[in-house]
């Protein structure tokens, strides 16, 4: 097995139980290949909900391709050693934002169909929560069209499914482990 594999069937296995995440594990039964898009039945994948520092905004993006505004994050690579690596890796890379902190427990599990590499396939997409430092200034990635702070009762339009029932988790999370 892999450093990454095991750590997500470990992180799912300890973590609440929900039909995505039995889902999620059944689909880690086929082994280390779930972890990757080549997987023809789906794979899993890890984002990011970025908050501020003071836990009043959070940073959403663009999406370039699916135009509409969802958290940060994206496929697992090889180097990944845990899904929440993943998920730091992807929002400090789609953010241009150095110095993120993670919280380490996941808030959610969201499965989605998608099309990846040109065919149907399902990303089941293991969400975490991190805080930027004071200051963080954003910077616009290859994957974005555009990145922008918003108020929780301020959210843009089109917001991707499942976005905004983040929100109140990951405000949660960050305040039951502060800096």
């Amino acid at each position: 097995m892999t450093p990454l594999y095991d750590d997500a069937v470990r992180v799912l296995t300890d973590w609440r139980p929900e039909p995505a995440r039995d889902r999620t594990l059944a689909l880690l039964s086929a082994g280390p290949d779930a972890m990757y898009r080549a997987h023809p039945a789906g794979h899993v994948t890890a984002s990011a909900l970025v908050l501020d520092h003071a836990y009043e905004r959070v940073l959403l993006c663009l999406h370039g391709r699916i135009r509409r505004w969802m958290q940060l994050g994206g496929h697992c690579e090889p180097a990944d050693t845990s899904l929440a690596a993943a998920a730091l890796r992807e929002a400090t890379e789609e953010s241009g934002i150095a110095g993120l902190r993670l919280v380490p427990e996941p808030i959610d599990v969201d499965i989605h169909e998608v099309t990846c590499g040109g065919r149907p396939s399902y990303h089941h997409d293991v969400r975490y929560v991190v805080v930027a430092p004071p200051g963080a200034r954003e910077l616009v990635s290859d994957e974005s069209a555009a990145l922008g702070w918003f108020r929780p009762g301020e959210l843009p339009s089109p917001l991707a499914d499942a976005t905004e029932r983040l929100i109140a988790p990951a405000l949660a999370m960050a305040a039951r482990h502060p800096a």
